[in-house]
């Protein structure tokens, strides 16, 4: 499975963006596929999952700001953050997990400043 994350960029502090992750294959095909940050200096963390029968899991910091979707006709999930902080400054990844492999997509800059 190849994944394809675009989105990231330069925002203020409580500003929004929306990352998307394309993936090569049917999303039907993949057990769960979700988003995982690095900010520099720290270890890469998850964000959010959906699962292939749509059960959405999002972490602590994500809960009530962010927001996993996807487009099952496009193979698409989306993050839709908003109220973005300094903190969530990272690189955020596309993970795709299907049996017992896991696939990456290549990362897309967050940067949060004023």
């Amino acid at each position: 499975v190849q994944l394809q994350a675009s989105g990231g960029g330069l925002v203020q502090p409580g500003g929004s963006l929306r990352l998307s992750c394309t993936a090569s294959e049917s999303i039907w095909s993949i057990n769960v596929m979700g988003w995982y940050r690095q900010a520099p200096g720290k270890e890469r963390e998850a964000v959010a999952r959906i699962t292939v029968g749509g059960v959405k899991e999002y972490l602590n910091f994500a809960q009530g700001r962010f927001t996993i979707s996807r487009d099952v006709a496009k193979n698409t999930v989306y993050l839709q953050m908003d109220f973005l902080k300094s903190e969530d400054t990272a690189v955020y990844y596309c993970n795709a997990e299907r049996e017992d492999m896991n696939y990456w997509g290549q990362g897309t800059q967050v940067t949060v400043s004023s």
